[in-house]
């Protein structure tokens, strides 16, 4: 009798267990003002970023900086051999001091044929062949004189210096080797500043524009990499002039300070553009849960009934919602637990302010 007693009393207390009623919290969402951040994939890239490469056959006599090096514009870099170029030239020079000899030569003949032809002594063709020889050999002086150029042009290739100041790139070739005409030797890249390049969707286009005068093109901020911040802020400078149609987006290039150098070319990063957003009605993303391509919460009528609710997220903000459509602040929404119940459910709800929620989410 004590056995069944005490059996029948763990009984009446497992059942008074298993029918108290389970409180869910519920909340209701509000109407505020924020800042959000837009992000959009970034390329960076140098504002002057080219190639450096050799303009004549040679060997490689002197490399005079070192790879990463900062150099000046004009410094010199590389050095190739420049015998044969250097030869050249002299039988150039050569040339054009032949042509004007013989251009002399001929201004005698030309005035001594002058001063024959006022005695009759000789015919007038005769003159005229005179000054017709001299005219051809002054062309062959000017002939002469641009094969000396090119000639200088060629020697002066064999000293390839920096187009501007920048940092230098890798240097694939070494003294000694066999340089022809065309071979990359280094490249090089001025990064005080860089050109920061990303793809807007031409929807967010629009409502940017929109916001020209607030002043968001200046204020834009560069995540890099690692997630950190870029210490400087950039501001947008154009925008292509089309829409990409496979892509349906439109083409930014923001300029960025780089005074130490921190970015590189090629680099890659996130463009932050800060926008303000008025009257939003934000629920917790907690709340909602998704059916094929919808979005709904669970929201509690006056009988404390649960009913399922379509709405229309806009944007989301961190562990928020901003809704479009398909509630008011006058709603409560279940916050935990969507999970454990069912459409049609009476529960007993514990509200609690999303004001008092907030705070949690943003620190998630």
């Amino acid at each position: 009798m004590a056995i069944l007693a005490f059996t029948a009393c763990h009984s009446d207390r497992t059942q008074e267990t298993v029918s108290a009623p389970e409180v869910f919290p519920v909340t209701r969402p509000i109407v505020l003002d924020t800042v959000f951040t837009r992000e959009y994939v970034a390329d960076i890239q140098s504002m002057q970023h080219v190639e450096i490469r050799a303009r004549v056959n040679g060997f490689l006599e002197k490399i005079h900086v070192d790879e990463g090096q900062e150099v000046r514009a004009g410094q010199l870099l590389f050095t190739l051999s420049g015998k044969e170029l250097r030869e050249e030239l002299r039988r150039a020079q050569a040339a054009l001091n032949s042509a004007v000899a013989e251009a002399r030569i001929a201004e005698v003949e030309v005035a001594n044929t002058r001063t024959l032809f006022e005695k009759n002594i000789v015919s007038k063709p005769e003159l005229h062949m005179a000054e017709a020889k001299l005219q051809a050999l002054e062309a062959k002086i000017e002939e002469a004189r641009a094969a000396v150029s090119a000639a200088q042009l060629q020697v002066s290739f064999t000293e390839i210096r920096a187009p501007f100041a920048g940092i230098l790139n890798r240097q694939p070739n070494k003294v000694g080797s066999l340089i022809n005409d065309g071979d990359l030797l280094t490249t090089i890249s001025s990064n005080k500043d860089v050109f920061v390049y990303f793809n807007v969707s031409e929807k967010e286009y629009l409502e940017l524009m929109k916001r020209s005068e607030a002043g968001w093109k200046k204020n834009l901020s560069l995540q890099l990499a690692n997630g950190q911040i870029h210490p400087h802020q950039g501001s947008v400078e154009t925008a292509e002039t089309v829409v990409d149609k496979n892509t349906g987006s439109i083409a930014f290039r923001a300029r960025f300070p780089n005074p130490g150098h921190l970015l590189k070319h090629g680099a890659s990063g996130k463009v932050l553009v800060y926008d303000e957003l008025k009257n939003a009605l934000v629920v917790p993303q907690k709340s909602t849960f998704d059916v094929q391509d919808k979005t709904y919460v669970f929201v509690l009528n006056k009988e404390n009934k649960i009913e399922r609710r379509a709405i229309a997220p806009k944007l989301r903000l961190g562990h928020l919602y901003v809704v479009g459509s398909g509630l008011t602040t006058h709603d409560r929404v279940i916050y935990e637990g969507i999970q454990q119940v069912r459409e049609g459910d009476s529960i007993e709800a514990q509200e609690i302010p999303l004001q008092d929620i907030i705070p949690t989410l943003a620190m998630r």
